[in-house]
């Protein structure tokens, strides 16, 4: 764990990653320039055994389905030894973990696990339970957790470390919380560690013969009927709250239809021929709307070319994501939409009658009909869906500004499969 070789690695990862200062308020890169001058003293705690890590400072956001989501940023030079653990962890215990597994794991990705479950689907498995774990990452026993470390690793410094990691507690309004159970969203150790406890579980279902997929805390199990999933249901609830010691959430677990679950943002969906397409989940289309109604706001001043690359980062970043669902019409609506509302934004910005009636002569059209809609009292979005702003500012306009689409960059994406 202490080569120089894995503290180099670790130090690259952890500088790429960059992320928010800690509770000392220390920033990525003014780790290295740290390390140079107090490295010493730090290995020699490390050596020691009496390296103390320092309590994870608080931070909430909410969760895009409501509620709150606790995250807990370490200081940087614990991240850095918390990535030193992690990079030894992974190759002892990732080999054994299930094939099931596919969150936070070298090699493995969402779509993946999303592929899995249409393949469970189409071969008749399409009764699901969804099981939501009690605010998992909160609830963790950190006896029970160490416990399953300890299988593999005997070395009692790195034992000894790795529960202070855990009992570091939380920085909230400068007051130190302890943390007595639990281990914080958000530290490089967390994944490995969720993976490790929740191996029991993946184990118990692969013994029971069941099809099943996980991706961290998310788990589908799929199932031919709904008895079976009803009755798959109880018994994993009793293997995860009597073994693991932690908490299913009754009200959100749920048995229902393949037509209707939802893994990972996407949804699923039956052809006339039988096949089991991917679809995007409509709530994940909501917030993608919500997103673009922010950045396509009449009310926000600002070049529309910095507009576009704003834009264009979020659009490509969440087509790169779900460029995994077969669902070319529904891109092709959500464009339209999207166009409509960049119309909107050029008729604001022409502001008045004299500049829209240049405008729309300069981009062909008629005189008449030009000076008929310059004048116009209609309302931004009635006017943004007209033939003429149509015909005016075309799909080839928006094209020659940069702007990228969803659907034309779904199929480009798609292509390079």
């Amino acid at each position: 764990m202490l080569s120089k070789e894995n503290l180099l690695a670790a130090l690259n990862r952890v500088e790429a990653n960059r992320g928010a200062p800690g509770a000392d308020g220390m920033t990525t890169a003014e780790l290295r320039p740290w390390l140079l001058v107090n490295w010493p003293a730090v290995r020699a705690e490390l050596d020691a055994g009496t390296y103390r890590p320092s309590p994870v400072r608080q931070v909430i956001i909410p969760k895009p389905g409501g509620g709150e989501r606790i995250l807990g940023v370490p200081r940087v030079l614990d991240r850095l030894v918390q990535q030193a653990i992690a990079q030894v962890l992974v190759p002892i215990f990732d080999p054994q973990f299930s094939g099931a597994s596919f969150g936070f794991r070298p090699g493995r990705s969402a779509h993946q696990a999303v592929r899995v479950a249409r393949r469970a689907i189409e071969d008749g498995h399409r009764w699901v339970v969804d099981l939501d774990l009690d605010r998992f990452f909160d609830r963790v026993q950190h006896d029970v957790l160490m416990a399953r470390v300890a299988r593999k690793v005997d070395d009692r410094r790195v034992l000894k470390l790795i529960r202070r990691f855990l009992e570091a507690g939380i920085m909230v309004d400068d007051v130190r919380t302890p943390s007595e159970e639990g281990t914080p969203q958000g530290s490089p150790l967390s994944p490995v560690l969720s993976n490790i406890m929740l191996d029991d579980l993946d184990r118990e279902l692969f013994e029971r013969g069941h099809r099943f997929v996980r991706y961290a805390d998310d788990v589908r199990v799929f199932v031919r009927s709904e008895r079976a999933a009803h009755r798959v249901l109880a018994s994993v609830t009793a293997v995860v709250e009597q073994r693991l010691k932690l908490k299913v959430n009754r009200e959100k677990s749920k048995v229902v239809h393949a037509r209707s679950a939802v893994l990972l943002g996407f949804g699923f969906y039956f052809t006339r021929g039988g096949k089991v397409g991917i679809r995007v989940d409509p709530k994940a289309v909501k917030r993608l709307k919500d997103r673009l109604r922010e950045l396509t706001s009449r009310r926000w001043s600002i070049a529309m070319d910095e507009r576009v690359a704003k834009i264009n980062r979020f659009t490509t970043g969440w087509m790169g994501y779900f460029q995994l669902a077969d669902t070319p019409k529904v891109f092709r609506e959500l464009d339209e939409w999207f166009r409509r509302r960049m119309r909107q934004i050029r008729w604001k910005e022409w502001k008045l009658p004299k500049a829209r009636f240049r405008n729309l002569r300069e981009l062909g059209i008629a005189e008449w009909k030009a000076r008929e809609w310059a004048g116009s009292g209609k309302g931004y979005w009635r006017i943004a869906g007209s033939a003429v702003l149509q015909r005016a500012l075309p799909n080839s306009y928006w094209d020659d500004l940069g702007l990228r689409m969803l659907k034309p960059t779904w199929q480009r994406l798609r292509s390079a499969w």
